[in-house]
């Protein structure tokens, strides 16, 4: 047993997202056979991830502010803190901030034998993909 050495906090790349986006990795494998990881994820104001998927789905525990989801369909979620979104595997997807606060969540994903191939980005979201079709608040869902 040991203590995990920090890991620097990194600003996410401009080719998946747009504004400013943090993130802090928590957990990573460290043995064979092992595919857990989990980060802690800061978005200013305004900001969102390109629209991406996950091999094997993903878990975003919101700590912070109200989490904005969207998915092809055009339904969009609104997560508040204590909840956990689950995006099922390779569900086409976007996490966002609002325009007026901080959004920070956990996120917990699974990596497949080719960690390279955990998460597929796509383009960036549009406006009109911000404003979705519907707003479901999570909280009474």
């Amino acid at each position: 047993m040991h203590i995990e050495p920090r890991t620097p906090t990194v600003k996410n790349p401009p080719e998946q997202f747009a504004g400013d986006v943090w993130v802090e990795p928590i957990v990573r494998p460290h043995e064979d056979g092992q595919h857990a990881t989990a980060a802690l994820v800061r978005f200013a104001p305004g900001a969102r991830t390109a629209w991406h998927s996950h091999e094997k789905g993903q878990y975003l525990y919101i700590t912070q502010g109200t989490a904005r989801f969207g998915t092809r369909d055009g339904d969009v979620i609104e997560v508040q803190p204590g909840q956990t979104l689950y995006t099922p595997p390779e569900q086409e997807h976007w996490h966002a901030s609002t325009d007026d606060g901080f959004m920070e969540h956990i996120a917990f994903l699974e990596l497949g034998d080719d960690p390279s191939t955990a998460t597929t980005w796509k383009e960036h979201v549009t406006d009109d993909d911000l404003r979705g079709t519907t707003t479901v608040d999570a909280s009474n869902a």
